[in-house]
């Protein structure tokens, strides 16, 4: 599975970004050993996730989600607190 994933880093900005394995990947972005633009913003919280059974079509998902402005971001994050 291909998971994209977007955390709220602890200056509240948003990234956006893929994996194989979610669990490693946040680990290497609180150690930081992640992205660069996480590594002076630890700690990094989870705040949406969908799997993909292919990585084109996480590819195609991520390339949309860093097309949202802050605002879309922010009501996908909070639309899928309500259905958990």
């Amino acid at each position: 599975m291909y998971y994209v994933y977007i955390l709220r880093c602890a200056d509240h900005t948003l990234y956006t970004g893929y994996t194989t394995d979610l669990k490693a990947r946040l680990t290497m972005h609180n150690t930081g050993r992640g992205a660069k633009y996480t590594r002076s913003r630890c700690p990094v919280t989870l705040v949406y996730s969908k799997g993909f059974r292919s990585l084109s079509k996480a590819l195609s998902r991520e390339h949309a989600l860093k097309q949202l402005t802050r605002a879309e971001k922010e009501a996908l994050i909070e639309g899928l607190a309500m259905h958990i």
